[in-house]
């Protein structure tokens, strides 16, 4: 398993464990893509991006990744609830990797916004990892 594909499924493991993020979302609110009637509100997984880490005695990579929290709710109060749970989670999260180790896991922003055409509110959480 590669070490990217190793991170997402810590992350779905660590979000899926949470009793207070399933209260926030429901048992099945993680999800690999939106779906097109999607039930809400959910945590989706958005883009990656990886880049070469190694140094000159070590291989690692570097991740660059975003997750999407969509609520239907009429503010943003609940997307921002999970949105704030997640980073909890998340945060320097000691998280254990197939065949990987993960060097660290840090947030790097949170943007939240209403969706024009649909209506719905999103919350972007970005983070970057760096992996062994």
């Amino acid at each position: 398993m590669s070490a990217a594909n190793a991170l997402l499924a810590a992350i779905h493991t660590r979000l899926t464990g949470d009793a207070d993020l399933a209260d926030l979302i429901g048992p099945a609110g993680v999800r690999d893509r939106l779906l097109p009637r999607p039930a809400l509100p959910c945590i989706v997984f958005g883009d990656m991006e990886t880049r070469d880490y190694s140094t000159a005695t070590e291989a690692g990579e570097e991740h660059r990744l975003t997750l999407e929290v969509w609520s239907d709710a009429e503010g943003r109060r609940e997307a921002d609830a999970i949105a704030d749970r997640v980073q909890v989670l998340l945060h320097d999260a000691p998280l254990v990797l197939a065949s990987h180790e993960l060097v660290n896991l840090t947030h790097i922003r949170t943007r939240t916004r209403r969706q024009p055409k649909s209506r719905l509110f999103s919350a972007e959480l970005q983070f970057r990892a760096v992996t062994e």
